[in-house]
């Protein structure tokens, strides 16, 4: 039975001489080349190519990666339903992926103790630590600090390169774009007015009398969380989990990129990158409407 799948390639530049072994390279793979489209973008330039196939995507992919250590270019396989028209989702990380920062770190700048959260939360994210764990340890760095560094930080907070340019289009075409963050709603609920999303879940900061105590109010966002939020949203939005696409970074991420149709690693550490549909080593997010279609 035949399959139809779209490969994207993406690289700062990509030339005819990229083009041409991407093309050899699928042929002799047997895939039926039925499109394909070009597109050039002040960071990053685009291949998308459209296949009929008539193995399953796993060989496909085995047969890219050989492809993009040849010739240093990136390539995704992207299922159908996630690009095809229909009501889409794309839900995100926040911190190291929607935005440059990680907030916690910011915050613990403000006690002088940023370099020793900072390493507990590497460690979170290569999968180490249990990430709940690890975010109360860090968080109790934080007791005493009056709330207002809260603003402070919101106003330091970079967006990733591409950012904008990705939820709007997702907007913009009527779909859904949220966030799901181990991070703090504090912070997160200015940054998701601004850019409109749908909807962000994070973690709550405990504040009594004007000052952090050290703690969370209620569940920690974990990675069972994520995964459920993508599926509780995906639902109320009336999107097929086949047709969304979920972005993250870190280990925490892991359940909600092997739920969602393609779950894309962003920067990502080794073993979340390995464990995902597409890897996005290119600093811009915007490459991801791509694989949506848009």
């Amino acid at each position: 039975m035949s399959v139809d799948t779209r490969v994207v390639a993406f690289a700062p530049q990509l030339d005819d001489g990229h083009r041409n072994q991407l093309v050899t390279a699928l042929n002799e793979f047997g895939a039926a080349i039925r499109n394909e489209a070009f597109q050039r973008s002040p960071t990053y330039d685009t291949l998308t190519l459209d296949l009929r196939l008539s193995t399953g995507p796993d060989v496909l992919r085995s047969v890219l990666t050989a492809w993009s250590s040849s010739s240093g270019i990136n390539a995704a396989v992207v299922p159908a339903p996630v690009y095809l028209p229909g009501p889409k989702l794309l839900i995100m990380d926040v911190d190291s992926t929607l935005i440059k920062q990680e907030v916690i770190e910011l915050l613990a700048a403000h006690a002088g103790r940023e370099a020793e959260v900072a390493a507990v939360t590497e460690a979170a994210m290569r999968g180490e630590l249990d990430f709940t764990q690890s975010l109360h340890h860090r968080v109790r760095a934080l007791e005493g600090l009056p709330a207002s560094v809260i603003d402070e930080v919101v106003g330091r907070i970079e967006l990733s390169d591409g950012a904008e340019l990705l939820v709007a289009a997702y907007l913009d075409a009527g779909h859904t774009v949220g966030v799901v963050s181990g991070g703090f709603s504090q912070v997160l609920g200015p940054l998701a007015a601004r850019l409109r999303l749908s909807f962000a879940r994070a973690n709550d900061l405990e504040i009594e009398d004007g000052v952090l105590t050290g703690r969370v109010s209620g569940a920690v966002v974990d990675r069972r969380e994520k995964e459920r939020v993508l599926r509780a949203e995906a639902d109320r939005a009336g999107v097929d989990l086949s047709s969304t696409i979920a972005v993250g970074d870190g280990a925490n991420d892991l359940d909600m990129l092997a739920a969602a149709g393609l779950g894309v690693a962003f920067n990502a550490k080794p073993a979340v990158r390995a464990a995902s549909d597409a890897a996005l080593d290119l600093p811009d997010l915007d490459v991801v409407r791509h694989f949506a279609g848009l």
